[in-house]
């Protein structure tokens, strides 16, 4: 197992997440637990001391089984991350509450990582609202050794970053976000990665292979990165993306069964960074793969000043290509719901005015349309 310094600790450069446990009859909430434990038995005689879970996690049954399972480890031979579930505002006022809760569930006395969970645009304004008192109670309890490193995990935009940053940068120890070589540019990984390094703080990663839409490619794109290193599997490319940045320092894997454990394992016995070529043509395949898909906005913002509802087209179509992208997911629905109802998607009113000066001449009333009509569904 490749391990990276933080601090005075040596972390496993791949950690468990927990938020993809094995399951029984395809039930979330009824984690396969004689399985857990097998994984992580095998995580742990081959070196993983990272373990990641969170109060959402399996409709709230991760932390559980997660207790149960690393209870039978000594507690200092791994580290638990766990998080404060922020992406329901109904919890902004129960930081204790949850926390004292969240230590039992997981049958420990501390958390060696703990994290502001999800700081996006839904949640940025109650985080930064000092009446709940999270942070200042977070920092109580890492005074008090019941947390030992405090950070965030980040699913907003770069400009949600920077305000939670502004605030409590000088706090903040460690970030957790979404980074893999198709988010580089659809998502603006590069600049959040830049955003952080400003602040001297190391990434830890989530989504690496993108919930598992990177571990199988085209044909195309796979030949393409057969030639540069035959012996390389399809989903270790997306690790060697990021074990090519010394910033990184954790990456989290939601493996949902012992195969690909035991494959990400193999890959992690090894420390194999990219070179330029191999780089540039990993990156070039995942600009084909989004310009497959996505409309071409440009964000020259032509169509803006021309549209009678004075709606901020490039970025609602921004999350239309999210959201068609992903097929789905949690992130577009989160951040449109943080808008006026006069200024969502379904506002248009199909006038065009907008077409007519697009330079891409993207049909997007159409996409309006397509986009109120995938977010009912």
């Amino acid at each position: 197992m490749i391990y990276r310094d933080y601090k005075d600790l040596k972390l496993s450069a791949l950690g468990m997440g927990c938020m993809r446990l094995p399951v029984i009859d395809g039930d979330d909430a009824k984690v396969d637990e004689a399985a857990t434990a097998d994984m992580v038995q095998y995580a742990m005689d081959h070196g993983v001391n990272y373990y990641d879970t969170a109060w959402g996690y399996h409709n709230g049954t991760s932390e559980l089984v997660m207790g149960r399972v690393l209870s039978k480890y000594p507690r200092e031979s791994f580290y638990l991350a766990d998080k404060f579930p922020g992406y329901d505002l109904s919890n902004m006022d129960k930081v204790g509450e949850i926390f004292e809760e969240q230590l039992k569930k997981c049958q420990t006395e501390y958390f060696d990582f703990y994290l502001f969970h999800n700081v996006c645009e839904m949640n940025i304004d109650a985080y930064l609202d000092e009446s709940h008192g999270i942070h200042k109670y977070l920092m109580e309890q890492k005074k008090n050794g019941r947390i030992r490193h405090l950070g965030f995990s980040a699913h907003g935009n770069y400009d949600v970053m920077k305000r939670f940053l502004e605030k409590y940068g000088k706090d903040m120890e460690f970030c957790q976000i979404q980074l893999n070589y198709l988010d580089w540019t659809f998502q603006d990984a590069k600049g959040k990665m830049e955003l952080l390094k400003e602040y001297d703080i190391p990434v830890w990663v989530m989504e690496p292979l993108r919930g598992g839409s990177l571990a199988k490619i085209n044909e195309e794109a796979a030949k393409k990165l057969e030639a540069l290193r035959p012996e390389e599997s399809i989903p270790a490319w997306a690790f060697r993306f990021l074990q090519s940045m010394p910033e990184v320092k954790v990456t989290l894997s939601g493996m949902s069964n012992a195969q690909q454990l035991i494959e990400n394992i193999a890959t992690f016995e090894e420390d194999k960074p990219l070179n330029k070529e191999e780089m540039d043509t990993l990156l070039g395949i995942a600009d084909d793969m989004v310009k497959k898909i996505v409309l071409p906005c440009t964000a020259c913002h032509y169509c803006v000043s021309h549209c009678p509802q004075e709606l901020d087209i490039p970025r609602i179509l921004e999350l239309y290509n999210e959201h068609c992208f992903t097929g789905g997911g949690f992130i577009a629905p989160m951040v449109v719901s943080t808008l006026p109802e006069d200024k969502r998607p379904s506002a248009c009113i199909g006038c065009r005015s907008c077409e007519a000066v697009c330079p891409q001449q993207i049909k997007i009333s159409e996409a309006m349309a397509d986009f109120t009509e995938r977010l009912k569904g």
